[in-house]
């Protein structure tokens, strides 16, 4: 695999300008935001990250839509993941879709960030060179044009605080292009405007100063080590994020994430193994969560909140709106975080 990096000359000096400060955030974490996000790169499945919980309810969906591809006869696919990191969910979907019999798998990933683009090329080496795959891994902005033919794209990604970083007056450009290229599924996750305060590619206690400025959608972050950085970020409420992509997509659902888990979350340096081990709690924040993710009063204060949206061109049996059933909900009896 080769690195390869798409800007177009016309493009806007200032977008750029903000992708290089939110590129040098996740450039300088490099492998250090692998293990924060994804936790152990060598336990895929085992979401065991920060954001546990909300990776389960994540994989649910892409698990059920691809599980209904293949059901539909198709034995190729295509997957995009728009600003993959270091390519933990594309490596999810390829492998998936290998065991579930897809013989010919196209998949490209893209970020802005070169470290992590070259995780993603060194984590997939082997997965690449797998028969009847076709994976790639660029350094691409999301505000460009994608290389992709219109409706091409079968289950399209774009994930955590992709969009959050996308300044406001490009949201609608972007959301048109994906759903351009999709002809199929697609699933986005944004921070909510009640969510716990972030540190991006970095756990939270190695920074030192934090202030994020809604009217402006600017975050100013300085690290342990005084380094500084100001970018572009925002929160979305449910409505913003549903207006953002109705007018492309037929939404499917839109729901919070992680409303309790991150919330009662524990620390090995401070609480005591029993409480660390206490799965019924688990259980007990996963009801909650499944009653609560939808409603008005809980969703906007979601750490994540995710949306599933279909092209309206798709062809197939779309899966029914109302979000995940009782049934699909998490019974994780490890950390869920």
């Amino acid at each position: 695999m080769t690195i390869a990096r798409h800007r177009q000359l016309t493009s806007d000096p200032a977008t750029h300008r903000a992708a290089d400060e939110i590129a040098a955030i996740y450039n300088k974490a490099g492998k250090d935001y692998l293990a924060y996000a994804d936790g152990d790169p060598a336990r895929l499945f085992s979401f065991d990250g920060p954001h546990g919980y909300a990776d389960q309810q994540i994989w649910h969906l892409l698990q059920r839509e691809l599980a209904r591809l293949r059901a539909s006869g198709k034995s190729s696919i295509r997957l995009l993941d728009a600003g993959c990191g270091p390519g933990t969910w594309l490596r999810r979907l390829v492998v998936h879709a290998l065991e579930l019999g897809f013989t010919d798998i196209k998949a490209r990933g893209f970020d802005l960030a070169v470290s992590q683009v070259h995780q993603a090329q060194a984590l997939a080496r082997r997965l690449s060179e797998a028969s009847g795959i076709h994976l790639r891994f660029e350094v691409a902005d999301l505000t460009e044009r994608l290389p992709e033919a219109d409706a091409s794209v079968d289950v399209a990604l774009c994930l955590y605080s992709v969009l959050s970083h996308i300044p406001a007056e490009r949201l609608s450009d972007v959301a048109r292009e994906i759903a351009r290229v999709t002809s199929g599924y697609f699933v986005a996750t944004v921070r909510s405007i009640g969510s716990t305060p972030s540190a991006f590619a970095y756990p939270v206690e190695n920074i030192r100063h934090l202030q994020l400025r809604s009217d402006r959608n600017e975050c100013e972050l300085e690290l342990s080590d005084g380094t500084r950085n100001a970018f572009n970020f925002r929160l979305f409420s449910a409505s913003q994020l549903r207006d953002c992509f109705t007018p492309h997509f037929l939404i499917e659902e839109v729901r919070g994430l992680d409303v309790f888990h991150t919330r009662f979350s524990l620390d090995r340096r401070w609480n005591p193994p029993e409480l660390l081990q206490d799965s019924g709690v688990l259980d007990e924040l996963a009801l909650l969560e499944e009653a609560c993710a939808t409603k008005a009063a809980f969703i906007d204060r979601a750490t994540h909140i995710l949306l599933g949206a279909r092209n309206g061109g798709a062809q197939g049996n779309p899966t029914p709106s109302g979000g995940l059933s009782a049934g699909d909900g998490c019974h994780c009896r490890k950390r869920c975080r």
